[in-house]
């Protein structure tokens, strides 16, 4: 939740907590990050926690997108505009539509960006609109990690519908295979989370993302997580790279 700008809005139980929030924040170092990495890297574990530390807004593009449109922005109008012809939203459209992004007051700090840029002339226009605003991307977490290790993670997970429950044959299996510890059910697999189709969202990943990492190494603002480790160690190595 983004916090009111105008503290008399907040009721006096939130007042507190809002002001303590602020005191922290004021100590924290701006940072402008982008997250890269594979499905099931990690990074929707990590993205919020770094968010919590350092005061930044997340920046998920797919989402900014369809609240510009919900919200009939002049650039919403446009992405519709372009959505309705079946093309795809231009980078000029996404990079106005951050850039608006960028003037809330929950962005003061800076952001997190997840999910773009995905190619390098994106990073080379991200780059120009910041250079506009005086300030420039600070970190790239790269959340890197085998794919092997990704299948496991991944084509492991089974699901119960009703519940949401979901299990993993390796990690957190059910007491009886394929069937919900509570009800007796049975699981099932995402259609996402079977080896083909991971298979190819993998290769499409690297193709795409390869020359975005090569592109900001040689800006040399690049950190290579360990995205196999546990959790706890992944956060330890962001808080590492961030320091």
């Amino acid at each position: 939740m983004s916090a009111p700008a105008n503290l008399e809005d907040m009721p006096s139980v939130d007042l507190m907590t809002e002001l303590l929030r602020r005191l922290k924040c004021q100590t924290r170092p701006d940072k402008r990050l982008i997250l890269v990495g594979p499905p099931g890297s990690g990074k929707g574990t990590q993205s919020p926690i770094v968010k919590d530390e350092y005061c930044l807004c997340h920046l998920a593009t797919g989402d900014m997108l369809r609240a510009a449109v919900a919200a009939k922005t002049p650039l919403g109008i446009k992405a519709k505009e372009a959505m309705a012809k079946g093309e795809l939203v231009s980078d000029d459209l996404v990079i106005g539509i951050i850039d608006d992004a960028l003037k809330k007051p929950s962005c003061q700090k800076g952001f997190i960006l997840d999910g773009f840029p995905r190619t390098v002339v994106q990073a080379q226009k991200l780059d120009e609109m910041l250079a506009k605003h005086g300030v420039k991307v600070d970190k790239v977490l790269n959340f890197a990690i085998d794919d092997a290790i990704l299948e496991e993670r991944i084509t492991g997970r089974w699901i119960h519908p009703s519940s949401g429950r979901s299990y993993h044959t390796k990690f957190a299996p059910p007491k009886v295979p394929g069937v919900d510890d509570v009800t007796g059910e049975s699981l099932i697999q995402r259609k996402d989370d079977t080896a083909a189709v991971l298979k190819s969202r993998l290769e499409a990943f690297h193709k795409q993302t390869k020359p975005v990492i090569d592109y900001y190494s040689k800006i040399g603002v690049v950190a290579n997580l360990h995205a196999e480790k546990t959790p706890k160690e992944v956060t330890v190595e962001v808080k590492k790279a961030l320091s």
